[in-house]
């Protein structure tokens, strides 16, 4: 009895640490993307109000793309030498990096040195979420039940839409109390320095970590990769299996949680015109309905599957996304608009983005070896979501320019998801029930 409560224990303990570094990593992405107007007047020189802004919005892409290199690098050094080193070396280089982003002189303090110590934070904030994104879903999946890896691993998936909240509704509070002046001057600051606590208690969870049992018995077997990358690629299944991830089920997680998630704001309030504090309002309902559809869903894979709860979701994704921005511009730009309808709309894009969520976390190291894991999961999912998760505002927003028609732009998620269904109807297999060990 009191194994089974000190093994519960421990891996409460583990689901809060990866919790914690997963939610300051969504909380420090949107900060960061809400403040780049800001950035670009106080980081730039502001002769040229444009060029000061795409430099911010370049500052801020910076971070995505050099994600997929941290995954490599802290991916290899995880399977090398252990998940909880790692895991702990990765949420402190995080969170100081955006503590740090808080304390910085600006353009007129210090001139040219703002602009490169803001790019500078910036590449070692990508780095680490390239290894952290990967080690929370091995880390917690390693520690994971037998038969509940699904509704386990599942609530890592819910700190993304959290951090997001916490940080727009942080930024709405202090723009509130504060004035616009004094926001601009210092007001900014405090997102930041306050993700300090967030940090310290993120770093207290992990001390007090023990090594996953995975990789414990790989040491204890001598059977840990000296050169983990360079065997993922020489290994045909694991890279047939991370053409899968990057193709399949991180591009339909990513693309989806942009139609859902943040898309749907952008479209209520530039298209159907909506005020933006109405058009956030009901995208937030949607966002808490989130949550416990996507514990729902890790459950349900666990029960009947990880491929058919994730087929739902791409297939059902890949139809709806259409109707129900149609919906939404129908019932949007009625004189009264119907917010019951599209409250409803965007409900029903909860359904397939749950679908990939629930089950992804646990999907992920069930892939690959134990030997290669960290690499084989990091890699392919950073490189995913930054060039086909993170290329979608700019293709929607370009296909719907190009063709003037508002509509247009979903093109690109639907295509996509389209064919992330057909790939996983075809190679996508069931890893429910694969020993980790193995």
């Amino acid at each position: 009895m009191r194994t089974v409560d000190s093994q519960k224990a421990i891996q409460k303990k583990v689901v809060i640490s990866a919790c914690f570094g997963t939610f300051l990593e969504w909380y420090d992405f949107l900060t960061f993307a809400s403040l780049a107007i800001y950035f670009s007047v106080l980081f730039f020189p502001a002769d040229d109000p444009v060029a000061a802004l795409l430099a911010s919005l370049g500052t801020f892409g910076i971070g995505m793309i050099v994600r997929p290199l941290g995954a490599a690098l802290f991916g290899s050094l995880g399977d090398r030498h252990g998940r909880r080193t790692i895991f702990l070396v990765t949420i402190v280089l995080m969170g100081v990096s955006t503590v740090f982003v808080g304390l910085l002189p600006t353009y007129e303090q210090v001139g040219l040195l703002a602009p490169a110590l803001l790019l500078f934070l910036r590449i070692l904030q990508g780095l680490s979420v390239g290894g952290e994104v990967g080690g929370a879903a091995v880390y917690l999946t390693e520690h994971a039940p037998e038969g509940k890896r699904g509704i386990y691993t599942s609530v890592l998936q819910l700190m993304g839409p959290l951090g997001m909240m916490a940080s727009t509704l942080q930024i709405i509070l202090l723009q509130q109390l504060l004035s616009e002046a004094d926001f601009k001057t210092w007001g900014w600051r405090i997102p930041f320095l306050l993700s300090a606590l967030l940090l310290a208690i993120s770093i207290k969870s992990r001390l007090n970590l023990h090594e996953s049992p995975i990789f414990s018995q790989l040491r204890e077997r001598n059977a840990i990769s000296k050169t983990p990358l360079r065997e993922c690629f020489r290994d045909r299944q694991t890279v047939a299996r991370m053409a899968l991830l990057f193709f399949c089920v991180s591009a339909g997680g990513s693309l989806l949680f942009f139609s859902a998630q943040v898309y749907t704001t952008v479209f209520l309030k530039t298209v159907v015109k909506m005020p933006a504090a109405q058009a956030s309002a009901l995208v937030l309902i949607t966002t808490l309905a989130l949550f416990p559809a996507t514990v729902f869903c890790g459950w349900l894979s666990d029960r009947i599957g990880r491929r058919p709860v994730l087929l739902a979701g791409l297939i059902s994704g890949a139809v709806v996304i259409f109707p129900v921005f149609m919906g939404l511009l129908h019932y949007g730009s009625l004189a009264t608009p119907d917010t019951t309808m599209i409250v409803i709309l965007l409900l029903i894009l909860v359904v397939p983005l749950a679908c990939i969520t629930g089950p992804q976390t646990a999907t992920l190291p069930e892939l690959f070896p134990a030997r290669t894991r960290y690499t084989a999961v990091a890699l392919p999912h950073n490189l995913s979501a930054g060039w086909i998760g993170g290329m979608s505002p700019f293709m929607v927003t370009w296909l719907s320019v190009h063709f003037n028609n508002p509509l247009a732009g979903l093109w690109y998620p639907t295509a996509l998801l389209i064919m992330a269904a057909l790939i996983g109807i075809f190679f996508l297999p069931e890893v429910r029930d694969r020993p980790l060990d193995q």
